[in-house]
């Protein structure tokens, strides 16, 4: 009975933070037929304000971290993020029913980091007086670009490859998809991954992410970075999900069908990923003495999923995935399920460190 108010509880105060109830928000104001619009060069600033912002925090903490002992778990990190996304490609994409892009989308945002579950996480153990490395925050930047890009090449090179049999290259240097459905030889291939590749860095949404952490590793942004990007990013984040609402409930229809698989994806995924990210912090801790808080920390971030950096990279990198199944999975079933899972990581921890 005290899991299952757990759970409940968990729930309704994620319901009530305003990732999730601005999302909900618009699907009412969808759902009523409301006028309410933002327009498209408004959202596309919005977009890129948020993923500067991001970028930014990120560059700064680990300008400021000790490189040498952040490499390794910062490596793991990444490796993490890419191998959530091979794993989910494995899993959810192949389920009956679900639409690839849409299930790519999903493991993207399951592969990059909740910033609120790290800090949940952080407070756990600082309650528990239990140490943790200072440069911790540092690393979730690693996972998060690694799941994001990896998900958005793997989404377009599946459409590329629906779409076309071979790739030639222009004059200019950028790819052209012609032909019909087809098998594509490995020379094909891989100008088709190349091409892609340097599509998805030249995106607004990747580019605006990788100058941020560029600026905030290289230069001293933090005066504008605290006068400017830091006060206004809840409520330009809480604008976008209002905007991400309204569409992910003109295309609930899509997502009705296949809800079980997402569920279930939901539920399991966080678990799953966080054992993984418990495993990578082990090597990390017998290999550089990483300490018991960063192996759960770790653990804490390969299991969440993302609630800031995740929902504008994917929306404006790939508009045609249904928000429905990648929001309402990550921040509705996984960040409750991710956050009912820090003491299963930190008892592990202590019967193995």
């Amino acid at each position: 009975m005290d899991i299952l108010f757990t759970i409940g509880a968990t729930l309704i105060e994620q319901l009530q933070k305003p990732t999730l109830a601005f999302l909900i928000a618009g699907m009412m104001l969808a759902a009523l037929g409301s006028k309410f619009e933002i327009p498209e060069p408004v959202y596309k600033f919005i977009v890129i304000l948020l993923l500067l912002k991001v970028g930014m925090g990120a560059g700064i903490s680990i300008r400021d971290a000790d490189f040498v002992s952040l490499m390794v778990p910062a490596l793991g990190a990444g490796m993490l993020g890419i191998l959530i996304v091979f794993l989910g490609s494995k899993t959810l994409v192949r389920m009956r029913g679900v639409a690839e892009v849409d299930a790519l989308a999903t493991v993207g945002m399951f592969g990059a980091v909740s910033a609120s579950t790290l800090a949940a996480g952080m407070a756990m153990l600082n309650d528990s007086a239990i140490p943790y490395e200072g440069y911790i925050g540092a690393l979730y930047p690693f996972m998060d670009i690694a799941a994001l890009v990896t998900a958005i090449v793997l989404a377009k090179l599946s459409t590329a490859r629906r779409t076309a049999s071979n790739v030639t290259i222009t004059a200019g240097g950028a790819a052209a998809l012609g032909g019909q459905p087809g098998r594509t030889s490995g020379e094909d291939t891989r100008q088709m991954v190349q091409g892609i590749l340097v599509d998805t860095f030249r995106s607004p949404a990747i580019s605006a992410l990788v100058a941020g952490l560029c600026l905030g590793i290289l230069a001293k942004p933090d005066t504008v970075f605290d006068s400017f990007y830091e006060p206004l990013f809840r409520g330009l984040l809480s604008i976008l999900m209002l905007i991400m609402g309204m569409e992910a409930w003109s295309r609930f229809g899509e997502l009705r069908k296949v809800a079980h698989s997402y569920i279930l994806y939901g539920i399991t995924a966080p678990i799953i990923h966080g054992l993984l990210g418990f495993g990578v912090g082990m090597i990390a801790h017998q290999l550089t003495g990483f300490s018991e808080g960063g192996v759960i920390l770790l653990a804490v971030m390969a299991a969440s999923s993302s609630d800031i950096s995740g929902p504008p990279t994917i929306r404006a990198a790939l508009p045609e995935a249904n928000s429905s199944a990648y929001v309402g999975t990550s921040t509705g079933l996984g960040t409750p399920v991710a956050i009912l899972s820090i003491p299963l990581f930190m008892a592990l921890a202590e019967i193995m460190i």
